[in-house]
């Protein structure tokens, strides 16, 4: 099985992979708001940095698909990205499984996450305004939390950079 995992990686060129990391991160900020719009969920202000997260995701691997033959410094930036927000995400999904524990976003003095929320939010509000409270379920999909599923897919890209970083070839 592993076997076959490696020659599918190495059969798709990795400005292919890059492409999908692009457009799979934009897809997914995308259907964040449609389904911010059409079920009228409030975005908490980590949310709105997930959203900010997988925005520059997308740029990276954009640029890795324009320029892949510094692919591994790519990589490095996708899978620090990827694992902050995993973290970020995995923070939320504790916010939410224990809220009592939880100190809700807003009700102290901002931290730099709130401040540059805040600041895009100013600057445009459609994509980047922060309404909501991190420690709600709003929205579930298989019993998993927006935030829970953020989650795995963060990892994913971290994972998707990891293995493109080690891939031999270009």
């Amino acid at each position: 099985m592993r076997r076959l995992e490696c020659r599918f990686l190495a059969a798709v060129p990795v400005r292919a992979w890059f492409a999908t990391l692009a457009l799979g991160t934009w897809g997914l900020v995308a259907v964040g708001l449609e389904l911010q719009a059409l079920l009228r969920l409030a975005p908490c202000p980590l949310c709105i940095f997930q959203r900010i997260l997988y925005l520059a995701i997308g740029f990276l691997g954009l640029v890795g698909f324009l320029l892949p033959t510094v692919r591994l410094v790519w990589c490095a930036l996708v899978a620090l990205l990827g694992l902050g927000g995993a973290a970020v995400a995995g923070y939320q999904s504790w916010m939410q499984a224990f809220p009592q524990l939880a100190t809700e976003c807003g009700y102290a003095e901002p931290n730099a996450i709130e401040r540059l929320v805040d600041y895009l939010g100013m600057q445009w509000p459609g994509l980047f305004l922060a309404t909501g409270f991190c420690t709600s379920r709003d929205w579930e999909f298989l019993g998993l939390s927006m935030a829970n599923w953020s989650f795995f897919v963060f990892l994913g890209c971290a994972g998707l950079a990891l293995a493109l970083a080690v891939r031999r070839g270009q």
